[in-house]
């Protein structure tokens, strides 16, 4: 059985010098959040599936993310701008656990959010939810 490469990735945002996409890729966010308002947060390791080790079901449309000056190129050639569907969901199950795709997995409440570095599309994600602004259509 052969094993799955690893493929590594570039991110540019509002880089003048980034490369220009060669695809248009979509893509689906769930911002779970529970019944202490607490939102689920991840550090990725890698590219693959986001799994958390929390089951959730969806109960909200949270909007369309676009933006292309966002570009990610992968070492395997690919460079594509995302557009993402956004979905809000609760948690009916699991727990937070890290894993080979995630070495970080936690609930955060919102006024301890600034303590993590998240990525400025998640934080318009996170913020337009918290404002109560959605669905967000960008």
């Amino acid at each position: 059985m052969r094993g799955t490469a690893r493929t590594g990735r570039t991110e540019y945002l509002n880089d003048p010098d980034a490369p220009k996409a060669d695809t248009l890729v979509f893509a689906s966010n769930l911002l779970v959040v529970d019944d202490d308002s607490a939102i689920l947060l991840q550090r990725r390791r890698d590219t693959g599936l986001e799994e958390t080790g929390v089951v959730a079901v969806v109960t909200g449309f949270l909007g369309v993310y676009t933006n292309p000056n966002h570009i990610v190129a992968y070492t395997d050639g690919e460079i594509r701008q995302q557009y993402e569907n956004a979905y809000i969901g609760r948690p009916v199950g699991g727990e937070p656990t890290i894993n080979d795709e995630a070495d970080g997995v936690r609930w955060v409440l919102s006024v301890d959010l600034d303590q993590y570095d998240i990525h400025p599309g998640m934080r318009q994600q996170i913020g337009d939810y918290l404002a109560g602004t959605y669905p967000y259509l960008g």
